[in-house]
């Protein structure tokens, strides 16, 4: 058999195995369903076998199928790691590096950070990816990864900055000095809590768990929303106190909760953690984020 199976065939089918169907392939390939579905036809016919049965279910890939697909993902993987080693050989502090963070941490702690690195290594780019959903540093997605975890995964390197405490805050202006102290008298107040979008957080759960739904007037699908809306005097709710105690309008009403808190990282891949331009980036976050641990940790 004379086989002339290019690379994009083999993206393709892996595309269509990972996504079980045409429609997230095409999605992810970024080229319509028409495309996939012709193009799938096309490599059946010249590999003289079927890739694919065709559920209700989705795509499920045949015996064949699956071999493709394993070739593909071994063949990103080799290339990925070889893009990373030519990353890590760099002579200079300079290109681009991408960084993924939250929307929080960029706007209350690192963009001042991010400004000051930049005045002082100007050759070096910063490409932001802002999101709670971790990144894949070992496919490249992102260079070095500023997350709050407790598990922030065995096959990275870097360090922990800091304990990220969170603590109940209320609107001064409703509060002040007369504030309850209990989480009794807490929990007789309305709230607001995490939407379903960030309902894995300890603080989250929390409220889940301990105050009555009728209690809860208004859920946010952004921390910085929650931040508001306890500023604006809708409830009182956790908040992460890097945030809140730079807020004047905001009262911390009990002291940071153990319960709620995790680490902050600055995390990197083996392979690029002494590339020049990462090295820098990392030893100069780094250590200003050290610096503000007084305000991470809400001890002042």
């Amino acid at each position: 058999m004379n086989l002339h199976l290019a690379w994009d065939d083999f993206r393709l089918v892996k595309a269509i195995a990972d996504h079980h169907g045409l429609t997230g392939a095409a999605a992810a390939l970024g080229v319509n369903h028409s495309t996939v579905f012709r193009r799938l036809g096309q490599i059946e016919e010249q590999v003289g076998l079927q890739l694919f049965e065709r559920r209700k279910t989705g795509y499920v890939a045949t015996v064949a199928g699956v071999e493709m697909a394993m070739l593909a993902a071994r063949v990103e993987d080799d290339v990925a790691a070889f893009s990373r080693r030519l990353a890590g050989r760099d002579l200079a502090p300079s290109g681009e590096l991408r960084i993924t963070t939250t929307d929080t941490l960029y706007l209350n702690l690192l963009l001042p950070i991010f400004a000051a690195f930049r005045a002082i290594h100007p050759a070096i780019r910063l490409d932001i990816v802002i999101g709670n959903q971790a990144l894949n540093l070992s496919k490249r997605d992102a260079d070095i990864a500023i997350r709050a975890s407790d598990a922030p995964g065995e096959t990275l390197v870097g360090r922990r900055l800091a304990t990220l405490n969170w603590a109940i805050y209320g609107s001064a202006a409703q509060n002040g000095a007369n504030a309850p102290s209990t989480p009794a008298d807490l929990f007789e107040r309305d709230w607001v809590a995490l939407g379903d979008a960030l309902g894995h957080l300890k603080a989250a759960r929390y409220v889940r768990e301990k105050v009555a739904p009728e209690r809860i007037a208004l859920k946010s699908s952004a921390v910085l929303g929650l931040a508001e809306a306890v500023e604006q005097g809708l409830g009182i709710g956790p908040l992460p106190c890097f945030i809140a105690d730079q807020r004047p309008a905001l009262v911390r009403l009990l002291p940071p909760d153990p319960d709620f808190s995790t680490g902050l990282w600055i995390l990197t891949h083996p392979d690029i953690r002494n590339a020049p331009r990462v090295r820098a980036f990392m030893d100069y976050v780094g250590g200003e984020l050290a610096k503000k641990r007084g305000l991470i940790e809400g001890t002042g």
